[in-house]
């Protein structure tokens, strides 16, 4: 289904569809339609080459029988395809053991304001000529120091309403947008960059271009060196992973009443200098009102000057532990449980070029690549670095290696974070928007090398 409708019409469609499924029997009902309108534009060799867009709407209706819970999912919206899918639910939850982890939907809480941040018109009208002229910005500054540039660029604009038979209502449009380049140079060197934001009109392609460019020239022809301990400086990219890492295997109150997580209030996982939190509603970020359940989301403190404090709830987690949902439930069926997808690591007060002045001899990493979990408990991962990095020696970068693969403990890297940057950048992550600066850690394990 296609036609294109505002989150507050989608509501009245959500409503429509908990009737008929209460109507069939359900105790409970929830429905969740999301109304996506996406675009992309992607170059590649200096050239753009593609351009596509679409345009998808899907309801997904929770229903309940005692503890037995059915979901089935929809992108037919008429009349017939709601009963369709009430109907079709409802065998589900007949049919499927009963889960004792489930004790209800969620009951109307705390209001769910406005939050006009969340939507930008720059990125909801964005026209492929807007994109395609990002992309021109960065394959003109790719030509300008002689490598090629490949990339996309994104925008996408959400439409977001769910209804519960208890009473939820809740509705909204979120916009975001992304700029992601990679620039390769002819002699094996490679640079990237990337930048998100809710309105796409305020991303700088030729400054990232501009970037890119120039980490492809610097690492052409990088040299070996051994693996080992070294202090390094993560740039944003790779810090993204590092927050991202911690929020999947820790963050998560089923995590911790699974007895899989690193988190337990009161304890100390990092140096005096993190703080790390989610906010949906911060909107240097990529904000978001609500959950995918219609709760309202709250601020979370996840670790405040190195220390642990809480984590994120949904609605079934919450009821395990007593408490109320901190408005990070996933849609369902979801087995994953609840995950920070607004996180900010705080700033410090140490500049870009003082980051780098603090490493006698040591590594700069612009990002990580091909990361998996080895230990969540201990928060152990490996991976590899990717796209510049570069030897540094008394404080003054000496030139481009090879990258290198590690297995790290990424609570050991927090409580090394010994300086903290001044800047930040909004990023994407796989858990969703990261706000994050630079960081200076003091010891890192590489573990071997790579052929380039």
């Amino acid at each position: 289904m296609t036609d294109r409708r505002d989150a507050r019409a989608w509501l009245e469609v959500a409503q429509e569809a908990v009737r008929l499924a209460t109507a069939d029997g359900a105790g409970q009902a929830e429905a969740l339609i999301t109304a996506d309108d996406a675009a992309l534009t992607r170059f590649a060799n200096s050239e753009i080459h593609q351009n596509v867009s679409e345009t998808n709407v899907q309801l997904n209706l929770r229903y309940v029988v005692g503890r037995r819970v059915g979901v089935a999912s929809t992108g037919r919206l008429d009349g017939n395809g709601l009963r369709a899918v009430a109907e079709t639910a409802g065998r589900i939850a007949r049919n499927v053991e009963e889960n004792d982890e489930f004790q209800s939907l969620p009951e109307p809480g705390e209001p769910i304001g406005e939050l006009s941040a969340a939507f930008a018109t720059g990125t909801a009208e964005a026209t492929p000529e807007l994109r395609a002229e990002g992309a021109r910005a960065v394959i003109a500054a790719a030509d300008e120091v002689g490598v090629t540039a490949y990339g996309s660029f994104a925008t996408t604009t959400e439409a977001i309403a769910l209804a519960n038979s208890l009473g939820i209502r809740a509705a909204g449009e979120r916009t975001t947008s992304q700029l992601i380049t990679v620039s390769m140079g002819p002699d094996g060197g490679t640079g990237y960059a990337e930048a998100a934001a809710v309105d796409a009109t305020t991303i700088d392609a030729a400054g990232l271009g501009r970037e890119a460019a120039g980490k492809a020239r610097a690492t052409a022809n990088a040299v070996a060196i051994e693996p080992g301990e070294y202090p390094v400086v993560l740039e944003e990219y790779a810090v993204v992973d590092l927050l991202d890492m911690l929020g999947y295997l820790g963050f998560s109150a089923l995590a911790v009443q699974e007895g899989r997580s690193f988190a337990e209030p009161g304890r100390r996982v990092g140096s005096d200098l993190v703080d790390i939190w989610d906010d949906g509603a911060d909107p240097s970020g990529l904000p978001m009102a609500f959950d995918y359940e219609g709760v309202a989301k709250r601020r979370v403190s996840l670790i405040e000057h190195g220390v642990c404090r809480d984590v994120v709830y949904d609605s079934q987690t919450a009821a395990r532990a007593g408490v109320r949902s901190t408005g990070h439930g996933l849609p369902a069926p979801n087995p994953y449980g609840p995950f920070p997808l607004n996180m900010f690591l705080g700033t410090g007060t140490t500049s870009r070029d003082d980051l780098i002045g603090g490493l006698d001899r040591g590594l700069l990493v612009t990002r990580f690549h091909y990361t998996n979990p080895v230990h969540p408990k201990l928060a152990i991962v490996t991976g590899m670095t990717r796209d510049g990095t570069f030897l540094v020696e008394g404080g003054r970068i000496v030139g481009p290696v090879k990258n290198l693969r590690y297995t790290q403990s990424y609570l050991e890297a927090l409580a090394g974070i010994e300086a903290v940057g001044s800047e930040r950048r909004c990023l994407r992550g796989f858990l969703g928007g990261v706000v994050t600066p630079a960081v200076r850690i003091a010891s890192w394990t590489f573990t071997g090398g790579t052929e380039h």
